[in-house]
């Protein structure tokens, strides 16, 4: 299996921005495109204090800094332009006054997504909707949050509805559940997921290496029992170092990615190529990354000769200079 999909973080949290315009922005599409992305997922419409486009809805409840690009707009051309489907995210009130209130942020992200369905509903990538927010364990006021907004997307555009959970595992919490709590609490949130939810792509590096096949398949098994597609969702940068966040190792990413497979998820997908993955990251190592990561598809392709294969357009990206 592939990364075909890629989260797009530009509203940033805790990696830097790459201050990119849009010149940037496409000369990235075409590298992702170059090895087979097919989908991407704008990973949030509204963060706190920022927007991704100049929201007449957020501005209702929180005061918004200054909007100066249309960020949704740039993306949904870039994904037109490149033959890619686009999952539009939601947005997430953290570090203001609204982010335990789950009643105020539901009607605050009802209202931003009709204004977006006005804004963008009518465009060709439009293909599908991202939960920005993170689950990790079953809460039943935020699963209700979660119902509530899945029943009104589908009400203003009915396409597929994806979200990206994490595992409380040990690399980022200091209370972690064992996987048999993990698949207990999972047993309560698919049954409520179940009509609302049709994707759900696990985080795959809150676990150690070892543990994560056991994860993969509690997940997976769990997904197609209640109707919903299980993909994975790869993270191409290092979790357990000293330093957040900078892009992972080669051997753990192929490993990820092994272990996904044998797992039986439908797709993989990854935060983030723009920042880890990238031959045009801020990041020097996601440039090696990016040959070690084509070196390996070339290899297991098997494709028939003459080809034009994703590999075959990095090489020729890499050889015009390009990127």
């Amino acid at each position: 299996m592939k990364i075909t999909g890629t989260f797009l973080d530009e509203i940033t949290h805790d990696i830097p921005s790459s201050n990119w315009g849009v010149e940037e922005w496409a000369r990235d599409f075409d590298a992702m495109k170059s090895v087979g992305i097919d989908t991407v997922i704008l990973i949030r419409g509204g963060y706190s204090d920022h927007a991704t486009f100049d929201s007449v809805s957020l501005k209702k409840y929180v005061p918004l800094r200054p909007v100066y690009t249309d960020l949704v707009d740039l993306f949904l051309s870039q994904a037109e332009r490149c033959g890619m489907d686009f999952f539009m995210g939601t947005y997430d009130p953290f570090l203001v006054s609204h982010q335990r209130d789950y009643d105020v942020e539901l009607k605050i992200n009802l209202d931003f997504i009709s204004e977006v369905v006005d804004r963008y509903g009518d465009r060709k990538a439009f293909k599908g909707w991202y939960l920005s927010r993170e689950i990790s364990t079953y809460d039943p006021s935020f699963t209700g949050l979660f119902e509530g907004l899945c029943s009104h997307m589908k009400t203003m555009k009915d396409i597929p509805v994806l979200v990206s959970p994490s595992i409380y595992g040990k690399k980022q919490f200091a209370n972690p559940i064992t996987p048999e709590e993990h698949e207990k609490h999972w047993r309560n949130i698919y049954s409520r997921f179940s009509g609302y939810v049709d994707i759900v792509a696990f985080q795959d590096g809150h676990v150690d290496f070892g543990d994560l096949p056991l994860y993969m398949q509690i997940n997976t098994s769990l997904a197609r029992e209640n109707g919903i597609i299980p993909w994975s969702n790869v993270e191409t940068f290092e979790r357990g170092m000293p330093i957040d966040f900078l892009p992972i190792a080669w051997p753990h990413l192929r490993d990820k990615i092994e272990t996904a497979a044998r797992g039986g998820v439908e797709k993989l997908i990854t935060f983030e190529f723009s920042h880890f993955l990238s031959p045009n990251s801020v990041y020097p190592s996601a440039h090696n990354l990016f040959k070690r990561y084509c070196e390996w598809f070339k290899s297991t392709e098997g494709l028939e000769r003459g080809k034009v294969t994703p590999v075959r357009r990095a090489e020729k990206i890499f050889s015009q200079g390009i990127v």
